[in-house]
């Protein structure tokens, strides 16, 4: 009796597939699911009415540099430190973008 090299083969390419080499980065989210979160606190337009920083009109860099500063912890608060860190570059690039084109306070 020959024994049955099927259940082996089968074990190996499981395991080979587990062990592949994963993407390093998952697919980023829209724009909108990325905005919702600054907008409860930073306004819909950018523009806060309360004491939260108004961020609209903000170049792409200072925006982008201070999300980073806050993932880092080279910049402090309570809430954009937990917030910036549940981001990667490109989510926080895509945000900086967005507040960075819309109209500032005049």
């Amino acid at each position: 009796m020959k024994p049955n090299k099927l259940p082996i083969a089968i074990g190996l390419i499981t395991v080979g597939l587990f062990c592949a080499p994963q993407s390093s980065h998952a697919e980023m989210a829209s724009d909108t699911v990325l905005l919702n979160t600054c907008y409860s606190c930073h306004g819909t337009d950018g523009k806060s009415a309360g004491d939260m920083p108004t961020i609209a009109g903000k170049s792409k860099k200072y925006i982008a540099d201070s999300l980073k500063a806050f993932r880092s912890g080279k910049k402090t608060s309570t809430v954009m430190m937990r917030i910036a860190k549940g981001f990667n570059d490109a989510e926080l690039n895509a945000i900086a973008s967005a507040f960075s084109k819309q109209m500032g306070r005049k």
